[in-house]
């Protein structure tokens, strides 16, 4: 006869590891949900994520790429100085014509040599963020930087329906002077912002001042200075800006 016999720490290891075996869903279900919750978390972080480039993505491209409007103005302008000066008055009014680009920030003129007075092309930009004013004089290949004056300059939008009133003709005006001092060149260009800075890009760049603000200059020669004119027009007269180098 055969004895067959167990052995009992056989038996005791395999006790142990039935209830693995009888209900495997019972040892996976933990692993399963955890790695369910965590791919979830991920998901959410990445949209969110991808949501939050958009909004700030949008914003920017809304600043520095919103729609700009062109509009087309003429003005015919009196110069008040020679009310009463009966053989000095033209025999016409002279004309001043611009193109101007305006979005919610900044206008920018351009200003085209005049036909029957002296003057240069430019360009003046406007930057209503900055509160600051550049001229680029075309026929030197120079910018000119002074503080905005808002006193002068229509703010975009009044700007826009006075423009718009232009296109059923010419407007008669009259004329108003600014006479600029150059005072230093700007090396440091960041201060003046993405529009400058893209406007002057490779052209030396200067500081003005009013004459009037500078002490003593209001007295001072001038015939031995270096000016510039430009006749332009962001209000309902005309402004004939005088730039001087000394």
């Amino acid at each position: 006869m055969v004895k067959i016999a167990f052995n009992p720490a056989l038996a005791q290891k395999a006790l142990a590891k039935e209830p693995a075996v009888k209900d495997p869903e019972l040892a996976t279900a933990p692993t399963g949900m955890a790695g369910s919750t965590g791919r979830c978390l991920v998901t959410l972080l990445g949209i969110a994520f991808i949501l939050s480039g958009l909004i700030v993505g949008g914003a920017c491209l809304y600043r520095f790429f919103t729609p700009k409007r062109l509009y087309h103005g003429a003005m015919q302008v009196r110069d008040m100085s020679t009310v009463g000066h009966a053989e000095r008055q033209p025999y016409y009014l002279p004309l001043v014509q611009e193109e101007v680009e305006i979005s919610d920030s900044m206008a920018v003129i351009s200003v085209p040599p005049p036909r029957f007075s002296p003057g240069d092309p430019a360009y003046i930009l406007h930057d209503f963020n900055r509160n600051l004013t550049a001229y680029l004089d075309l026929t030197l290949g120079t910018c000119f930087v002074i503080p905005l004056n808002r006193s002068v300059v229509l703010p975009p939008q009044d700007l826009t329906d006075f423009l718009s009133q232009l296109k059923s003709g010419a407007y008669r005006s009259y004329l108003v002077r600014e006479d600029l001092v150059v005072t230093e060149r700007i090396e440091n260009v960041e201060p003046l912002g993405l529009h400058i800075r893209k406007l002057c890009s490779g052209k030396d760049i200067y500081r003005m001042e009013h004459r009037a603000s500078l002490p003593g200059r209001s007295m001072e020669k001038r015939s031995a200075e270096e000016c510039y004119t430009f006749h332009h027009f962001e209000n309902k007269f005309v402004t004939e800006t005088r730039i001087c180098k000394a």
